[in-house]
């Protein structure tokens, strides 16, 4: 007699779903929303003329002119001093909560730290600490702990377990995680550290347009005074430090680098904030008006409608209208762009070009490239779209590059070159890794698609810069946890679908994509 493979109608059920969630399913469906979105989304050029814009930026450009910039010295090491120090307390941070990380309570505290932009973050430390290095340092190291402490989690439940085992019964838990599992994980632990620096380095770059005093700080103030030149010779000098970065950092070098950077940082002179902020800061500032005087749920909720309609849901509508657009033209761009650095299908004059390219735009961290575009085209949509595909696009298009090289050994020998390697054998093997990256920076992108209403677009961090610029904290504070909880429910999205299509990356590929 014949039998069913599934055993069980609910299995059965399951099976169909998984089965419904293909790869091209899911491609065609963030085509679709973005589609959607497109009718939504404010192009305008707001009556500036890109083309003189965009002139007057690449005539300056061509003419760099190191000379005007009298400390870009000190620019370059506070950078590097608040990207070390911030890297350092994150990753110490998320090593100590790496081992609990499957705890319900601090799962969720990651959760929360990470969905925070580090220019958010900035912007509430601002509050009780003022301009200081320290609102820097914990600026970075916060979200960064979150990061780092899932990372480490799923770097040390890939370590193999046999050691553990072997230990003798009544081994305590502390000695089994430092001499059983924390060394099998440690080379991947001071690579993804060493990643993360990268990144760390360009939100050090980033603060400096909140007011502490890194290369974007010098970056922002040539723009306002229209020195092109002298913007220019800033930039050079970033992709240059982003570029070396792993030239300059040995892991032997790192705790002179720490200390050095400890050093100067506690002997940047800031002015004092006044006593008793942080208590205020607790107890009044981030308090709703309506509980301040005591429990008043009519008056909550009579405060909170307005909020949600008028701030909250314009928002989010804004920033998920960004965020996909942006995510549809950053899958396009590296899909089509990943060739061009792998051997076999583009020369090596091509290459070397191709890897200049995608190391530029990957130095630039998105906010920035955003503000170079709102230059040109003014206050819309338009340059946060052009700067997270453009940013993202290259990161993706980099890591399915290499994931590229990799295959290339294991194809056959009379495999075709050019074009025709690239779209019959690279790009159906790549179609998961491609799917993979685009779902991990699907929650990067949304955040960064929040923060990008600083510079004046109408998304969440619009909204929040203003009611932090009116001193309304407590409604700052609201709209930060919409922000976080709706892009922890896009990491949980992320996760389910690339689950469900199989869509997976060699371990390096996917603790970069995140």
């Amino acid at each position: 007699m014949a039998t069913s493979r599934l055993s069980t109608p609910t299995e059965a059920r399951r099976s169909a779903r998984r089965e419904g969630w293909t790869r091209p399913r899911v491609v065609t469906l963030f085509l679709a929303l973005a589609l959607l979105a497109l009718p939504f989304a404010d192009f305008g050029l707001a009556g500036h003329d890109p083309g003189a814009a965009l002139s007057r930026m690449l005539a300056g450009f061509l003419r760099p002119d190191f000379g005007a910039v009298e400390q870009i010295g000190r620019a370059i090491w506070l950078t590097v001093a608040f990207a070390v120090a911030g890297v350092a307390a994150g990753a110490s941070s998320g090593l100590v909560l790496a081992p609990f990380y499957h705890l319900r309570a601090v799962r969720w505290l990651c959760i929360a730290l990470r969905s925070v932009h580090e220019l958010f973050w900035a912007l509430m430390l601002m509050q009780i600490l003022g301009i200081s290095p320290l609102t820097g340092v914990l600026a970075i190291a916060l979200p960064y702990a979150g990061i780092f402490a899932k990372v480490f989690s799923e770097q040390l439940d890939e370590a193999d377990p046999r050691p553990a085992e072997v230990l003798p019964r009544g081994t305590d838990a502390l000695s089994r995680f430092l001499y059983a599992r924390a060394p099998l994980a440690l080379t991947a632990m001071k690579h993804y550290t060493l990643y993360r620096l990268e990144c760390g380095m360009r939100a050090s770059a980033v603060l400096g347009f909140v007011g502490l005093p890194t290369l974007g700080f010098q970056l922002d103030s040539f723009f306002r005074m229209g020195d092109y030149g002298a913007a220019s010779a800033i930039m050079i000098c970033y992709v240059v430090l982003i570029a070396s970065v792993r030239q300059w950092m040995r892991p032997v070098l790192a705790p002179l680098w720490l200390l050095a950077s400890v050093v100067t940082l506690a002997l940047v002179k800031s002015p004092p904030m006044g006593s008793g902020a942080l208590m205020r800061f607790l107890t009044e500032d981030i308090v709703p008006a309506p509980l301040r005087d005591g429990w008043d749920l009519a008056g909550l909720l009579h405060w909170l409608a307005p909020l949600v309609t008028d701030e909250m849901l314009p928002g989010l509508v804004a920033t998920f209208v960004v965020a996909q657009i942006a995510l549809a033209l950053t899958g396009a761009l590296a899909f089509a762009g990943f060739g061009l650095i792998v051997p076999r299908v583009t020369p090596r004059w091509g290459r070397a070009l191709g890897h200049l390219g995608l190391v530029i735009l990957r130095s630039f961290p998105e906010y920035m490239l955003a503000y170079l575009f709102l230059q040109v085209f003014g206050p819309s949509m338009l340059p946060a779209v052009l700067a997270l595909a453009l940013h993202n696009g290259a990161i993706i298009a980099h890591l399915l590059g290499r994931e590229g090289e990799t295959l290339l050994p294991t194809l056959r020998r009379d495999a075709p070159r050019g074009l025709t390697l690239w779209g019959w054998e690279l790009a159906p093997r790549l179609s998961g890794p491609f799917l993979a990256l685009c779902l991990y920076r699907w929650e990067i992108i949304l955040r960064e698609t929040a923060v990008m209403g600083l510079l004046g677009i109408a998304t969440l961090g619009f909204y929040i810069d203003s009611a932090m610029a009116e001193l309304r904290l407590d409604r700052a504070v609201v709209l930060l946890i919409a922000t976080g909880l709706v892009t922890a429910g896009i990491d949980a999205l992320s996760r389910a679908l690339r689950r469900r299509t199989g869509a997976g990356l060699s371990g390096q590929s996917r603790v970069e994509g995140c």
